[in-house]
């Protein structure tokens, strides 16, 4: 058996990059499934080639082993560990609510969401006693505040002296939600996971989250977004280190938004579900890289029928679909979120984090002190949090 799984690992390319450095290992595509036996076997190997943390591999092989694979898209925007369940056909679930001809069914769900939405941030809070064995009453109580607002703040012990437990830790608290599929971001290490930090050089150099400035309100990848199939859908977000000063977030459930949106004029919400309502121009890289322009709607609905959204505040780089309706509910959009009653406001502590649905979100400026600045680490996915059944 050993010399079958060393003869494997040499040949695929289920683990992360982190195991395949040098050329090690070629790329196979296809499914693979591995017993237990294998799974233990493999871990071992992992242990004597790369002499690192068991916490580590163990996660990352758990994340990935006996999950389907498939060799990265051409165009780059396939996930890093695993594909999305996507609903079979062209055909994506319509929630009832959705149709302004069942306007009953919209208030029920409406009149739900909004009892049920929470008015204070620390209703969103609970405590993880350690993010690699999340209990069921822990477990819980992240979905019970995701049902309720499409995010939950959690908070777990500091890992800050070795950040590659850290690290192992947000990939299993996330696959815990059945969050696998990371996007493979261009700042992101191998691990799929980006370190949100003030640089001066490097590839990260010049975009705004890596910057002390303040971020304007956004759902994250709003620059990205291929299909509902293929967006991000969630995200975590961990906080190593808090700024001296600043760094605060407000929060908004994109649903809220929609309700908000559609209580005002059901119009607003036809320009916006335009599948041309959002362009982000092309953007091209000091290094020759380019971003094609990007074209899309703000809300839309995921293969698993919630509703999602694509947003951003920003000024400059962007362009709206030129007709009066839309003009009317960008507008009315950037009123709700700036004087909105719900929208809820957090600076997290190191150890705390947001696991969401891409929620909507922003960040006021900040200012650190000059030995340890502002560290966050951030963790895209697509697909959307779903419970174990899922």
């Amino acid at each position: 058996m050993l010399s079958a799984a060393l003869s494997w690992l040499s040949s695929c390319d289920i683990l992360p990059p982190h195991c395949r450095r040098g050329g090690r290992f070629r790329s196979l595509a296809g499914c693979w499934r591995l017993g237990p036996a294998q799974s233990a076997l493999l871990i071992l190997v992992c242990l004597d080639k790369n002499n690192t943390k068991f916490e580590y591999w163990n996660t990352l092989i758990a994340i990935t082993v006996n999950q389907p694979m498939r060799r990265p898209d051409r165009d780059g925007g396939a996930s890093r560990m695993a594909t999305v369940a996507e609903v079979p056909g062209d055909r994506l679930p319509h929630p009832r609510w959705l149709s302004s001809a069942n306007d009953r069914d919209y208030r029920r769900w409406r009149d739900a969401r909004l009892a049920r939405y929470p008015l204070r941030v620390e209703e969103l809070l609970v405590e993880i006693r350690d993010p690699f064995r999340v209990t069921p009453a822990e477990h819980a109580a992240i979905m019970s505040r995701c049902d309720r607002a499409n995010m939950a703040l959690y908070a777990f012990g500091l890992m800050k002296q070795d950040e590659l437990l850290l690290r192992a830790g947000l990939l299993s608290l996330g696959a815990t939600f059945g969050l696998r599929a990371i996007e493979d971001h261009r700042s992101a290490g191998t691990d799929g996971i980006v370190r949100i930090e003030v640089v001066n050089e490097g590839g990260r150099n010049g975009y705004i989250p890596y910057t002390d400035r303040p971020i304007s309100w956004h759902t994250d990848g709003y620059y990205n977004f291929h299909s509902p199939r293929r967006c991000v859908g969630a995200m975590l977000l961990h906080c190593a280190r808090s700024a001296e000063q600043g760094g605060e977030n407000r929060l908004l459930d994109p649903e809220i938004a929609y309700i908000k949106l559609r209580d005002d004029d059901p119009a607003h919400i036809g320009a916006l579900m335009h599948p041309a309502a959002m362009s982000i121009p092309e953007n091209a890289e000091e290094s020759g890289a380019i971003r094609p322009v990007n074209v899309g709607p703000v809300f839309f609905v995921h293969p698993s029928g919630a509703l999602g959204m694509r947003y951003t505040a920003r000024k400059r780089n962007i362009l709206w679909r030129d007709d009066e309706q839309t003009r009317k509910a960008v507008a009315a959009l950037e009123r709700i979120l700036d004087t909105d009653p719900l929208v809820l406001r957090i600076k997290m502590s190191p150890g705390q984090g947001m696991i969401c649905n891409n929620v909507l979100h922003d960040r006021s400026g900040f200012r650190s002190a000059a030995d340890e600045g502002r560290l966050l680490y951030r963790v895209r996915y697509h697909g959307r949090i779903c419970r174990p059944e899922n």
